[in-house]
């Protein structure tokens, strides 16, 4: 008799360990089931690479656990139900029939879902790392019957979600990490803006950016260099003045300031026999980080924007501008044009601009324009015996665009110089 109570008590003990052990391990594959399917390659990604020491740890565990997401899906979910289908069997030799189905329910919903999802979905990372290679195991333990499943979800679902933000979203993500908006970000409102406006910069073309031609300043190529006129480039303080030829909209390239110190304006040197460079000529269609690309470059900082009134246009046959440009000589021992030809009025400090508030959209496209060919560099202009390039027919210069005007865009603020505060407090 005492023999056989002995193995009473201990097969009793004995459910009572299974008994335990199996709803700890349901409870273990329901909580990795919320913490690491939760967990995007995505996200792992970025941890791995620019987390801290223990993230990039952590990180590095998981991942090729996680790799293959419908096989770890079939694997855990597989186990977990082997523990939940079990727990009532076990139960019934312990007490009655209802009792053991009230238990497993208790048992399962309690300490194998609720308890076991809130600390995994909290500190999912953690955990999945330091039972990685236990995942690893059931695994391969339930790979006969979980990798013919994966299989056919790989097929009908897809074989990987990377769930990547789109642009809006990725925006709206760096707002909510901004210190302004109150959810223990760390961006500043300089930072969130400059992301944003970088973000933004892929939608904005030349036209949205570019000053336009009324409001530039310009000077013949015709017009002596003064003191008159001297004296009007300098108080405008521009680094680049462009030039034009017979109206001002006919913009044939540019003149550097720091060219001109070494003229005295008593000489009255005509602006054709100082250096002038070339100047690029762009759609006002061309996306500002194509212009951003051209003027990383160096061939030039400053381009006119043109506006072509025939949109059709077979851009695979189109010829660089040099070769579409009609021949007009200039005009050696011609007269001083009038006086309203050659000083332009003071530039108007408010500039066209396309900051989030504004409603100058008409000129966006949705495609991305060619690039002005490398060809059109800002090489010197030859004046002497050689035609100047003229507008098409088809063509017209609205603007002027130089690379302050896209850092302005990309800054979505106004970049102010000594000039402009100059003309600001006048």
């Amino acid at each position: 008799m005492a023999v056989e109570y002995e193995c009473c008590e201990t097969g009793f003990f004995i459910h009572i360990v299974v008994v335990f052990l199996l709803v700890i391990f349901a409870g273990l594959m329901s909580g990795l089931t919320l913490g690491l399917m939760s967990l995007s390659l995505v996200d792992l990604e970025v941890l791995a690479k620019s987390g801290t020491p223990k993230d990039r740890l952590y990180a590095a565990k998981i991942l090729p656990v996680v790799k293959n997401q419908h096989l770890l899906l079939c694997s855990l979910l597989i186990c977990n139900a082997a523990a939940m289908e079990a727990l009532p069997i076990f139960l019934d030799g312990l007490v009655k029939a209802w009792v053991a189905i009230l238990l497993s329910v208790t048992l399962i919903l309690l300490f194998g879902e609720i308890i076991p999802q809130s600390v995994c979905s909290r500190y999912g990372l953690v955990i999945g790392a330091r039972v990685a290679p236990f995942v690893r195991v059931l695994v391969w333990i339930c790979f006969p019957v979980a990798f013919p499943i994966s299989k056919l979800l790989d097929f009908l679902l897809g074989h990987r979600h990377v769930a990547l933000f789109r642009r809006a979203e990725l925006k709206t993500l760096v707002n909510f990490h901004g210190n302004e908006a109150g959810k223990g970000g760390e961006l500043t409102h300089d930072e969130t803006t400059i992301i944003a406006g970088a973000l933004e910069l892929t939608e904005k073309t030349a036209g949205n950016a570019m000053t336009p031609i009324s409001d530039t300043f310009t000077i013949d190529i015709n017009a002596k260099l003064d003191r008159e006129l001297m004296n009007l480039v300098l108080e405008k303080g521009h680094s680049r003045v462009p030039v034009y030829y017979e109206e001002p909209t006919n913009i044939i390239g540019l003149v550097m300031v720091k060219n001109l110190l070494t003229i005295h304006p008593e000489d009255e040197v005509p602006v054709k026999n100082v250096t002038i460079r070339r100047i690029p000529r762009v759609p006002e269609t061309l996306p500002l980080y194509d212009i951003l690309n051209e003027f990383q470059k160096g061939h030039s900082h400053m381009a006119v924007v043109i506006r072509r009134h025939n949109k059709i246009v077979d851009e695979s046959s189109e010829k660089p501008a040099d070769n579409l440009v009609k021949d007009v000589r200039v005009d050696i021992d011609g007269a001083k044009p009038p006086q309203e030809k050659t000083l332009k009025s003071k530039r108007s400090f408010q500039k066209w601009k396309s900051f989030p508030d504004s409603a100058n959209n008409s000129y966006r496209s949705g495609s991305r324009s060619k690039k002005w060919t490398k060809d059109m560099d800002s090489d010197i202009l030859q004046i002497d015996g050689n035609a100047l390039p003229k507008l098409p027919e088809e063509e017209e210069a609205v603007g002027i665009i130089t690379m302050e005007d896209v850092i302005e865009e990309l800054l979505q603020e106004e970049i102010f110089d000594e000039t402009d505060h100059q003309f600001e407090d006048s």
